[in-house]
Parts: structure tokens; C-alpha cells; sequence
């Protein structure tokens, strides 16, 4: 399929999301207008996320597993002109394709993304939240000092990141060896095409890893993985970031 002027395709990578999939397939019925394609992209689950999807009539595409590789297969095989990585834990707002279109009509913006807001059942993570919008700027100041100056800004997966597919394409997506933050060399990657913004509409995001770990546990995790990125010791990073489903 020929990308369609403005038009929108969502890529969601899932791996065991069996317990929040009924959720999502709730947020996506309510997107107006509708985005033109919304693709699955499973790396492998053992649970019955699979079986889910296709009941739900959705389209979905199986690789190996790895975020990266799961975003740069779905990328790959939408076909609209614009593209957005949701997560299946992050809920966007109804009009999140208008928001998209209209971002994207400013040539140079090459990457851009919503605000999280990291939310539970029982409590609104605040403080977590206000880590979460302030790592935009500070984790490049302090770990590539040299490119936050000419723009670079670290958006990650629970911001719900959209781009041009044909720019994605050509700075070679995702770098398919890397586990965990992925986003972060894909803005580096996007900071060479255009600016880089975080727009002030909200995304709702899972709490979960906070409830598993604990709010101060879970911050300095946060802050840890970045410094490994950082200095590159992406060996350690998955290890140091664990899976919480």
C-alpha cells in the first residue's frame, strides 16, 4: 500500500499483554477520525495476546523478540505516511490522529510525542510524571551535552512517539541489537532530519513498574539505565531493567 497523504498508522509492539489488551482494543475503537491502519507487532508471547488480537480482527505481524525489532518490522509494513509507536499500557486521546496530522504538517518537526502522564488504579504517579517530562531535557544535557544543543530531546516509549515512516526509513529505524532505550538513539538518529517535540496533549500510561518496584526504586532505575546508555554499556542495560508482566 502506497502512503495516503496524512494518513496515520499505529504500530503497537506487545510481548504477554493478554491483561491489558482488552483495554486498548477499547481506546483504539474510540480514536475519531480513525487512523488508517493499526497494526500488532507480537515478539513472541507465550500467553494469549495472539490469540486476542486476531479475535479482535486487528492485523498483527510476529517477529523475534526485542522492542526494536518489533518496531522497525511494524514501521515496515504499515503503509501511511505517518506513523505511531503506542504501547499497549498507554492510553491516548480520542483525537490523538488530528493531533498527529497537525504536528507533522510543520516540515521541520521530524519526531515528536505526547506527554505522558503515569497513572495507576488507585493513585496519578506525580513526581514520577514530572521525572518523566523533565529526563526530556536533562538526560541529553547531562549525557550528550554536545547534541542537546542542536536539538536533541529523549522521548521514550510510554510517550507514544510519532514520525514520518519515510524519514524512519531512511535513518534506519530502530538499532535492532538494542533491548531497552531504543527511543533514545532513534531521537539522536531523527535529531539530524529536523526538531524534536514534545507536544502538551496527555497520554495515560500504566503505573505498573512503579507498583512493582516502589516510586524511588523505580526513579533511580529509570536514571541508572540512562547512564548506562550513556556510556554505553548496553550490555547491562536489559539486565538492569527488568520485565515486570
Amino acid at each position: 500500500m502506497s502512503p495516503k497523504a496524512s494518513s496515520v498508522g499505529i504500530v503497537l509492539p506487545v510481548l504477554n499483554e493478554e491483561r491489558a489488551l482488552a483495554a486498548m482494543f477499547e481506546v483504539l475503537s474510540r480514536l475519531d477520525p480513525k487512523p488508517a491502519d493499526i497494526l500488532f507487532v507480537d515478539g513472541g508471547s507465550d500467553d494469549a495476546s495472539c490469540e486476542l488480537i486476531r479475535d479482535a480482527g486487528y492485523r498483527l505481524l510476529e517477529t523475534a523478540k526485542g522492542r526494536a525489532i518489533q518496531i522497525n518490522a511494524g514501521v515496515e509494513a504499515v503503509g501511511t505516511e505517518y506513523v505511531c509507536v503506542l504501547h499497549a499500557d498507554t492510553i491516548p486521546p480520542a483525537d490523538m490522529v488530528s493531533v498527529i496530522t497537525e504536528t507533522l504538517a510543520d516540515p521541520k518537526i521530524a519526531l515528536a510525542s505526547f506527554t505522558p502522564l503515569i497513572k495507576g488504579p488507585e493513585k496519578t504517579r506525580w513526581f514520577t510524571t514530572f521525572h518523566n517530562w523533565i529526563k526530556t531535557w536533562y538526560a541529553p544535557i547531562i549525557t550528550r551535552p554536545h547534541l542537546f544543543v542542536r536539538g536533541v530531546r529523549l522521548l521514550f516509549g510510554d510517550h507514544a512517539m510519532f514520525f514520518r515512516r519515510a524519514q524512519f526509513l531512511e535513518i534506519g529505524g530502530c538499532t535492532p541489537s538494542d533491548a531497552v532505550m531504543e527511543e533514545a538513539d532513534l531521537c539522536v538518529k531523527f535529531a539530524r532530519l529536523g526538531k524534536i517535540r514534545l507536544v502538551r496533549r496527555w497520554v495515560e500510561t500504566s503505573d505498573r513498574r512503579i507498583a512493582a518496584w516502589g516510586p524511588i526504586k523505580a526513579n533511580w532505575i529509570y536514571f541508572k539505565v540512562g547512564i548506562l546508555w550513556a556510556v554505553g554499556a548496553r550490555s547491562r542495560m536489559a539486565k538492569d531493567y527488568p520485565d515486570v508482566r
